[in-house]
């Protein structure tokens, strides 16, 4: 037996009013749905114009991350927020920030974004996140719901040294909230989610934009949020309209893949 676990598909725009509504609808109904764990994707409440998602950061006791939290505790759930705009000190730039909270609203983890989108793939496909965004430089693994938590964000899921320090530390379900690039998705996303799943003998859950979007540059979101299991099969695959994906998050199946294949000794936690 395991925890019912739903990853959310979203379609934000720089409409923060309608993202955040477009989210709550879509939490309720995963929760509905019986999911004891819910995440929202990266860029949940703005995505939109990149200098105004500056001057639009909020803190995280701001009115963004008290929607999150007042949801988890009327639910009774663990709730990802995938990721949003945290104001930092510097005035040119914030943070992507991802906020763990549990089912008494409580804040778990918060984890900044390390790995920052710098691309110049195709003419519509050129990115600096590094413009407008501040990198992190914490790796954070947390115990919630039963299991320890790895926490990261979007372009991270390249960096393959990432996820093997997150499950040196013990990690058994890891998020990748995400907006991935539609020119890239159709390439990479089913491949590296499942690549960092079997390279980690962990759950992988990565809720993601969908569609068009009215920013600068990443015009067109790839969609199809997974859940993936510790053999790197897809368990659920929203597909490529905003909604909800649901799976079993089954620690017997983790541990029955860890026992045939060994890769590592025991984690060394913080």
């Amino acid at each position: 037996m395991g925890s019912p676990a739903a990853v959310i598909q979203l379609n934000s725009t720089s409409d923060e009013k309608a993202n955040l509504e477009q989210a709550e609808a879509l939490i309720r109904l995963a929760a509905d749905s019986g999911a004891t764990f819910v995440a929202t994707p990266e860029n949940t409440n703005y995505l939109g114009p990149h200098e105004e998602k500056v001057r639009r950061a909020q803190p995280l006791d701001g009115l963004v991350c008290g929607q999150f939290s007042d949801l988890a505790r009327e639910l009774r759930i663990h709730l990802l927020l995938g990721s949003f705009n945290e104001k930092g000190e510097d005035p040119r730039r914030c943070f992507n920030t991802s906020v763990l909270f549990g089912p008494s609203g409580e804040r778990l983890a918060v984890y900044r974004k390390m790995h920052l989108f710098d691309v110049d793939i195709s003419a519509d496909t050129r990115f600096t996140e590094s413009a407008t965004i501040e990198p992190g430089d914490r790796v954070v693994v947390v115990e919630a719901d039963s299991m320890w938590i790895g926490l990261s964000i979007c372009f991270d899921l390249r960096f393959s040294w990432l996820y093997g320090e997150l499950r040196a530390r013990g990690a058994e379900l890891i998020t990748v909230p995400s907006a991935f690039t539609a020119r890239t998705g159709k390439d990479h996303w089913h491949i590296l989610l499942r690549a960092r799943a079997i390279e980690t003998q962990s759950w992988v859950m990565a809720p993601a934009q969908v569609g068009r979007h009215d920013d600068q540059g990443l015009r067109e979101s790839y969609g199809h949020a997974l859940i993936v299991d510790p053999w790197g099969t897809v368990a659920a695959d929203a597909g490529d309209t905003p909604g909800i994906a649901v799976a079993e998050i089954n620690l017997d199946r983790l541990r029955e893949v860890r026992q045939a294949i060994p890769m590592q000794r025991a984690p060394a936690r913080e």
